[in-house]
């Protein structure tokens, strides 16, 4: 099956920015759920964002509420993760996931059906 692909990962100072974005090619992106986590190397995978297959519903790790904004666009089938006041704890792979259904839900530790490979990002003090 198709897998989404990552872009934008980097080197950043820490209170800077930086947008990731991912391209998922596969039918009916529109139709799906999107979402984000990170891993640092010898930890658990680590929830990040996630948003609805329309846009209207996001949800926020609470590591990166009010920093991090997750948006799509369906015509593009892209999806994005806008990166504010970074911080050095921010460094991790990111991978950006294709939801199971049209919408995340919280209580459901099985939301996602295809990761990507994931896109690097450090932060430095």
């Amino acid at each position: 099956q198709a897998q989404p692909e990552e872009s934008g990962g980097g080197l950043a100072l820490a209170g800077k920015s930086l947008r990731l974005s991912c391209r998922y090619d596969g039918r009916l992106f529109s139709s799906f759920a999107m979402g984000w986590a990170r891993q640092v190397p010898g930890k658990a995978r680590e929830f990040v964002a996630a948003i609805s297959y329309n846009g209207e519903k996001t949800f926020y790790g609470d590591a990166v509420k009010d920093r991090f904004t997750i948006s799509r666009d369906n015509a593009e089938n892209t999806v994005y993760l806008q990166m504010d006041s970074l911080k050095p704890e921010d460094t991790a792979d990111y991978y950006c996931g294709v939801g199971r259904s049209r919408q995340y839900y919280p209580q459901d530790d099985d939301n996602f059906r295809v990761w990507g490979r994931g896109t690097q990002v450090t932060v430095s003090s």
